[in-house]
């Protein structure tokens, strides 16, 4: 390790946010293991299980579509190949066509005959996000397949370690995990509620939220324009913030969904894999990793992708009608997010927050088109 490598880690080593993540993110964790073995035990209700569910395909000659978001490795190329198994016909979403490509030639070394399709998306450019929903419907189109979609996958998702701006003036860290997971969702949304069989949307959050005590979801704090300029990006709160907004507007999608129409076979599950070993601290010196990476081992608390993907699948193969809920823990078990996390009043003004930020985003990319 050189002179550099070492002051980099100092200055790392004395930042509040390793602390918080060293600290809080694994009491977090261990508090999220102990509430799922305890309860029912000593205290509260047993926490509920749904076992996994066949998929039925739409017809003999169509199997059903899923997206998946951060497909190129990690829990997003893990969920990707147990689905392709599962008999989706699998479109992978990531931002480098290389990593695409070698992900979906891996998943083929198990089956070669699984369906699977690829597209560049690069979740913090709503451009992007426009793009690919327009490019979605064309491949449908050509592809002589049902104008739907049966699940969306929002697994994509980065830490951050320093302040970057997207064309918008966002937060990068803010849009790619929650602003571009909610504005792919609404434009989907069509294709979802089209589909002639049960479709579904799972958000990936992370035990990280039950760090936040406190939250704000005024417009500027969303979209990170008041956070970009100070001078210690807050990384770690700000990806605890970002899984926090991701509980909120799966939860306001749920009852959303059920005011337009309870008997909607569209339905809105969250998913917390857990610590998984993946390259999400990867702007992080590797020394600091390698050491979360060994205190966390002893205790059986980290995961492998191919381990730490059971809650996503649970979530997504759990029976119709299943809805609203927090997969954590895997064999199909649910239980409560943040007590915070269901305040109604934060969520009803994040999801106010958001669509205006949305209709904002959209307003300048149709600018910008014409």
């Amino acid at each position: 390790m050189g002179i550099d490598e070492i002051c980099r880690v100092m200055k790392f080593m004395c930042s509040i946010d390793i602390v918080r993540m060293g600290l809080l993110w694994t009491l977090s964790l261990v508090r999220s293991y102990l509430h799922l073995f305890f309860a029912g035990r000593f205290w509260g209700k047993k926490c509920s299980a749904y076992s996994r569910q066949k998929v039925t395909p739409m017809s003999d000659s169509q199997p059903p579509v899923c997206i998946v978001t951060g497909a190129t490795s990690g829990l997003g190329a893990a969920a990707a190949l147990a689905l392709s198994k599962e008999g989706f016909f699998v479109i992978l979403v990531g931002r480098s066509g290389y990593s695409l490509s070698k992900t979906m030639a891996e998943i083929r070394k198990f089956n070669e005959n699984v369906q699977l399709e690829a597209f560049e998306v690069d979740l913090s450019s709503f451009a992007s996000i426009m793009e690919f929903k327009e490019s979605i419907k064309q491949w449908l189109f050509d592809m002589n397949l049902h104008p739907s979609i049966q699940l969306l996958i929002n697994n994509a998702g980065i830490l951050a370690t320093s302040s970057r701006v997207t064309t918008h003036g966002f937060d990068e860290m803010m849009m790619t995990n929650y602003m571009g997971a909610f504005s792919l969702t609404q434009l989907l949304l069509p294709l979802l509620f089209n589909s002639p069989v049960q479709s579904r949307i799972v958000n990936v959050s992370s035990f990280t939220h039950r760090c936040v005590n406190d939250v704000h979801v005024d417009t500027d704090f969303v979209c990170g324009k008041s956070i970009v300029n100070t001078k210690k990006y807050p990384f770690a709160r700000l990806y605890e913030y970002s899984k926090l907004y991701i509980l909120f507007f799966s939860y306001k999608l749920h009852q959303h969904i059920l005011s337009i129409d309870k008997a909607s076979q569209l339905s809105v599950n969250v998913a917390d894999p857990g610590a998984v070993k993946t390259k999400i601290m990867r702007e992080l010196p590797s020394s600091l990793s390698q050491l979360a990476f060994s205190i966390l081992i002893p205790m059986q608390l980290l995961q492998f992708p191919e381990e730490g993907v059971s809650s996503i699948l649970d979530a997504s193969l759990a029976p119709s009608g299943i809805s609203g809920m927090y997969f954590f823990g895997g064999n199909g078990r649910t239980m409560n997010s943040s007590p915070l996390s269901h305040d109604a009043k934060l969520a009803e003004k994040l999801w106010e927050t958001s669509c205006h930020l949305f209709s904002e985003l959209k307003s300048s990319d149709e600018k910008t088109a014409t």
